[in-house]
């Protein structure tokens, strides 16, 4: 059986590499050794950072929907279950929206709900 080489497959793999590291500092951009745990930390911390984007998002939606409901003399926690008692459904992000861009119809969601949670 005739000998296998690893030069082709090993090159392909370098330049992979080398390519996901581009615009890397230094060596870290340059040399396969340097390069490869620098790219294996940044497609780890990539991974990471998708699933902080959600929850940083979520807060600051609750952050925008709470100082909202306090201006209309309700807190978030009685806000959302008065809501939830109500039959209302609707989403934090579009609560978050209205909350900063529709007043009014803010302010009635927030009056159905203290109604609802006064039951």
């Amino acid at each position: 059986m005739a000998r296998v080489k690893k030069g082709v497959n090993a090159h392909k793999r370098h330049r992979k590499i080398l390519k996901q590291a581009r615009g890397f500092y230094g060596q870290k951009s340059k040399v396969f050794r340097a390069a490869n745990p620098a790219v294996l930390r940044s497609l780890a911390s990539a991974f990471v950072g998708r699933k902080q984007k959600k929850r940083d998002y979520r807060k600051l939606w609750i952050a925008r929907i709470n100082a909202g409901a306090r201006i209309n003399g309700i807190s978030y926690s009685r806000l959302m279950d008065g809501l939830k008692k109500s039959g209302i459904v609707i989403n934090r992000k579009m609560l978050s929206e209205m909350a900063t861009n529709d007043a009014t119809g803010f302010a009635q969601l927030c009056d159905t709900a203290k109604a609802a949670a006064g039951k």
